[in-house]
């Protein structure tokens, strides 16, 4: 049996399932896995097609619905997490479109954290109410609000992040996955901020793991990807056929990016993550800084949970408040910080390499109403960073340009 051929043996480590597990060789015998671009596939026959299109036989048929390359990626996601079954999308909020498309009806009911990412509770809040699925946003970490909030026989899906865009708040995921099976739902969880190489929530009872794959999973800024992890049955009975038919796919080129960056996931994170902890432990002793929100931190209202769920580590995003007296002299102030960086990068993505800032309740929240932003915490003077792999002290001295000086 040459090399190319053999199927890994079971019980490897995360890091190494993270370089190998891909699709088998081709018979060149590539050490880097390929990057099949190709829209269409020859069949060995007319009935062959006629299986594989009826999906009752494995192989490629067309490229909306698969792609060994894509395979490659979603094999190697789903190992990292634990999973039977990975389906990858081509961003992360069109891999919560899917779950959302393929799990819910109108008349269903979803509970949220009111803490994630603006534009799922946009897309779950106001476009989804469309079409009549309900919904409830809760605070992420009270567990009583979210058993409150559940609607026996309606409610299908429990869906949080941890840690949240942008104030890292915490939730407890083996409790709200006992919840959601205890009334007959699922339990997902966004794990873009903490990744598998610190958190896997299927571990803790999650049913479902989505994946924003433009952060952490590609790690240098590069392409646009998304993932469910979930059961094989879920996968294909679920998720497959909204793919098939809305078209969300993943381009073969983004999955290889996204695939070589998995390989080196394990040790960004944990660089990032450190690098982090030491700026949020300067950024708290900082005169100019109110209040730092950061799950490595003691100070952080989670940290004992974060820790025991993130593998001890508080991930590689924080975010800050500037010292303001009121909503309108803060949000002066943080422009103000922001404007004054040098090198750091001013951008609303994460997980690069290169450590970028934002002002959330001008970007990545500010489609939300006031009250929306209220209810997440986002204030005026909040400013997220997504720490990158540059030396501590020079991330520190750019923004104390801006910390030092600060405008009354």
């Amino acid at each position: 049996m040459s090399p190319q051929d053999r199927e890994l043996p079971a019980g490897l480590h995360p890091e190494t399932e993270a370089v190998r597990r891909a699709t088998a060789r081709s018979q060149y015998g590539e050490n880097s896995e390929a990057l099949y671009l190709t829209s269409g596939y020859v069949q060995p026959s007319a009935e062959a097609a006629a299986r594989r299109f009826a999906g009752d036989e494995e192989g490629f048929t067309y490229g909306r619905y698969g792609n060994p390359t894509v395979a490659s990626f979603e094999q190697r996601l789903a190992a990292l997490e634990g999973a039977e079954a990975c389906m990858s999308t081509a961003s992360g909020m069109s891999a919560i479109l899917m779950m959302c498309m393929g799990l819910l009806k109108a008349g269903d009911h979803v509970v949220c954290s009111q803490s994630m990412f603006g534009s799922t509770i946009k897309l779950i809040g106001s476009d989804l109410a469309k079409f009549g699925v309900e919904s409830s946003f809760v605070p992420q970490t009270d567990v009583a609000a979210w058993k409150a909030a559940v609607r026996p026989g309606t409610t299908r899906l429990l869906f949080a992040e941890t840690p949240t865009n942008p104030l890292t708040e915490v939730c407890d995921i083996a409790a709200l996955s006992e919840l959601a099976h205890e009334n007959g739902a699922l339990m997902a969880v966004d794990n873009c901020f903490a990744t598998p190489a610190l958190q896997r929530p299927m571990a803790m009872g999650a049913d479902i793991v989505m994946h924003s794959g433009t952060k952490y999973l590609d790690g240098q800024g590069r392409v646009m990807a998304g993932a469910l992890c979930a059961s094989q049955k879920m996968v294909t009975e679920k998720f497959l056929p909204v793919l098939k038919s809305a078209g969300m796919t993943l381009a073969p080129f983004n999955a290889w990016v996204v695939l070589k960056g998995l390989e080196t996931l394990d040790i960004r994170m944990k660089a990032q993550a450190a690098k982090a902890l030491a700026l949020a432990r300067w950024l708290e002793a900082h005169p100019g800084v109110g209040r730092v929100y950061y799950p490595g931190l003691a100070s952080h209202p989670q940290h004992d949970l974060a820790m025991a769920q993130q593998s001890g580590s508080g991930g590689a995003v924080l975010s800050f408040d500037v010292k303001a007296s009121d909503p309108e002299q803060a949000r002066r102030r943080a422009f103000h910080v922001l404007d004054a960086m040098q090198w750091l990068s001013l951008a609303t993505n994460l997980g690069d390499t290169k450590t970028m800032c934002a002002h959330p309740a001008s970007t990545s929240h500010g489609r939300l109403t006031e009250a929306q932003r209220q209810a997440a915490g986002v204030g005026q003077g909040l400013i997220r960073v997504a720490v990158g792999l540059e030396h501590t002290d020079d991330v520190a001295a750019d923004l104390d340009r801006g910390l030092s000086s600060l405008p009354a």
